[in-house]
């Protein structure tokens, strides 16, 4: 464990794993927080909730396809829906660097209301702190979400078991290179833009179909890379790269820029992995809205090779894919 904080620490990869679990869980820890699920879901008097946190600092705070604002809306919603929550509430903090324009902030705030709305969710509080010129990075947003679970079951890892199918909802990669083109200037042929988007109600369609749903995820820091291997403690993954689904503009961007589709940071994809029969009722159901229209399964569940995710090239060869140590680009939610 390192004697201080690195970039690498916020990665979403080994670092932060290490970090959570050497500071955070070690003084914090018990059955809930262990889980490590992007919502906590509690039992109460009258049924279940769930509940989530979330920072969000990316670097521009304006991009390709979103913004600041939107994603913190999205990145909340979809960590409630992935616990088979319906998403209803969220409080929202913003930490404010003297001189930041009002114009921008009044965007941003604007762009939260109109996700709010297409999300079916109510912004029910608030904080605002203004710090000193240098002391942020123009604007900073934490947010807390609450969701209800209107159904008995339960989702997790300790669900999985082998010949389970792995689907993932649509394209990978289009957030990462959305912002390092903005962030670096990069043109391509083709404007790429993020994928950032509110998953909830495709996904509470998915959990009311009454497949046989064992566990979902929002692919976000560290990609499907990341994803997988947090999936992978218990089980061995396959994957087909045939299979992945990667945009044309964002292939090409990563080819030019020696950069791996499946360790890039994602908005607006999720993971599911199901029940080998109801594969197919649950890809419908994705192929069926606009954030699930390019969904593809891309492997499956197995007994061997335990603890590792394992990619089936083009070739036929077969390589692990493991969890990266940081993220290729910081700051990207």
């Amino acid at each position: 464990m390192n004697s201080k904080v690195t970039i690498a620490h916020g990665s979403g990869g080994k670092m932060t794993r290490a970090l959570i679990k050497d500071v955070f869980f070690k003084y914090l820890g018990n059955d809930i927080l262990d889980r490590c699920d992007d919502s906590a879901v509690i039992e109460i008097d009258k049924g279940r909730i769930a509940v989530t946190t979330d920072s969000f600092v990316v670097k521009p705070i304006f991009f390709p396809g979103g913004d600041i604002g939107k994603l913190a809306i999205c990145g909340t919603v979809n960590d409630l829906a992935v616990s088979g929550a319906e998403p209803k509430y969220i409080t929202c903090g913003f930490i404010i660097e003297e001189g930041f324009p009002v114009t921008d902030l009044e965007v941003i705030v604007r762009s939260m209301a109109k996700w709010a709305c297409e999300a079916n969710v109510k912004i029910v509080a608030g904080d605002t702190k203004v710090v000193e010129i240098g002391e942020a990075d123009g604007i900073f947003i934490n947010t807390s979400g609450v969701g209800i679970l209107k159904h008995d079951r339960e989702l997790g890892v300790d669900k999985i078991s082998s010949g389970d199918k792995i689907i993932v909802s649509g394209t990978i990669g289009d957030h990462a290179i959305a912002i390092l083109s903005k962030r670096k200037g990069l043109r391509f042929e083709s404007t790429i833009e993020s994928d950032c988007a509110p998953l909830n109600k495709m996904l509470t369609e998915v959990i009311e179909s009454g497949a046989e749903v064992k566990f979902m995820r929002d692919v976000t820091r560290g990609g499907l890379a990341t994803t997988l291997n947090e999936v992978a403690e218990d089980v061995g993954i396959l994957i087909n790269e045939e299979s992945l689904p990667v945009s044309e503009p964002v292939r090409g961007a990563t080819e030019l820029l020696g950069l791996d589709p499946v360790y890039l940071a994602n908005e607006g994809k999720v993971i599911i992995l199901v029940k080998a029969s109801d594969e197919a009722k649950v890809l419908q159901i994705l192929k069926n809205n606009e954030y699930g229209a390019k969904a593809e399964t891309i492997g499956e569940v197995t007994e061997e090779n335990v603890g590792k995710v394992c990619l089936k090239t083009i070739l036929g060869v077969t390589r692990i894919i493991d969890m990266p140590t940081a993220e290729h680009l910081p700051r990207i939610c």
